[in-house]
């Protein structure tokens, strides 16, 4: 499944390389956020076995995975392969994924994500941690830019949280699968994300990282209490960074306490209330518990 927002020659060089695969997916759903560049014409042009949803405005990231996570529970989906416009999985990352979630079942399985100069890339990297399974460290969280999902434990869990809008809804919500559950980092599985650059300027976007952690840390159930402490530690100290390295400072500040503000004044919408209602799902599976 991907989701994209006016990118369709990314989005054309996603699909091609999903329809390459050694193991190819036995559907495929492309979710497109109300794009006006001609996105949805070349889905239905030159991917027409793509199983296309065309959302009537932007939900962001977080709808539409959300959006289409439920489109493939209606279809039958045992497992969940999510993945960004701008990934290119290697023609053996869905094989490689597969064949982790056969042997070990794990709730989520996550490819390695390098940059396009062929680095790990830093912003997709997820920590780790030596696990009982040789050859695929544990991991905590996980975005996504190509992480396979278990079904069952999606439709336990719910779906993610269209209000989040963007940023860090992948991590509530694999936060959310995987505590007490198993997730592994499948290295052999290796997709190549093409972000504008590893660091940037977050500018106004600042507003949803704030907003969405407050929501994280004081709103949802996806950590246990001495990791609500760890990570909120650890968040800190990014923000305190993100100012030193902005050359906007104030409008991060700005930003800040506009997030704060929000984010304490009132938690996340329903997703029945934010997706479009033709695709609203179950609103009891965008509880975030």
């Amino acid at each position: 499944m991907v989701v994209t927002y006016e990118r369709r020659d990314l989005l054309a060089r996603a699909l091609a390389a999903i329809g390459a695969q050694t193991r190819p997916p036995d559907a495929v759903i492309v979710v497109d956020n109300a794009s006006t560049d001609g996105t949805a014409e070349l889905v239905r042009s030159r991917f027409p076995a793509a199983d296309l949803l065309v959302l009537p405005y932007n939900t962001g990231g977080a709808g539409g995975f959300a959006a289409g996570i439920a489109r493939a529970l209606e279809l039958g989906a045992t497992a969940l392969w999510l993945m960004d416009d701008d990934t290119l999985p290697r023609p053996e990352a869905l094989e490689e994924l597969l064949s982790t979630f056969g042997r070990h079942r794990p709730a989520l399985a996550a490819s390695r994500v390098l940059w396009t100069d062929g680095r790990d890339h830093p912003m997709n990297t997820p920590r780790s941690r030596p696990s009982g399974v040789p050859g695929h460290p544990r991991i905590r969280s996980a975005s996504f830019v190509s992480v396979l999902l278990d079904a069952e434990v999606v439709r336990e869990c719910g779906l993610p949280l269209a209000d989040y809008f963007l940023w860090n809804d992948d991590f509530e919500y694999t936060l959310r699968l995987l505590r007490g559950r198993l997730g592994l980092l499948c290295p052999r599985s290796v997709v190549v994300h093409h972000t504008a650059a590893p660091v940037f300027d977050v500018g106004t976007r600042f507003f949803y990282e704030v907003r969405n952690k407050v929501w994280l840390f004081t709103r949802s159930r996806c950590l246990g209490p001495g990791e609500r402490l760890l990570y909120a530690v650890a968040t800190l100290r990014r923000w305190v960074r993100a100012f030193g390295r902005s050359s906007g400072r104030a409008r991060l500040g700005r930003e800040l306490l506009r997030g704060l503000w929000a984010g304490v004044r009132s938690g996340p919408r329903p997703n029945d209330v934010v997706l479009p209602p033709t695709r609203r799902g179950d609103p009891e599976t965008g509880r975030s518990d």
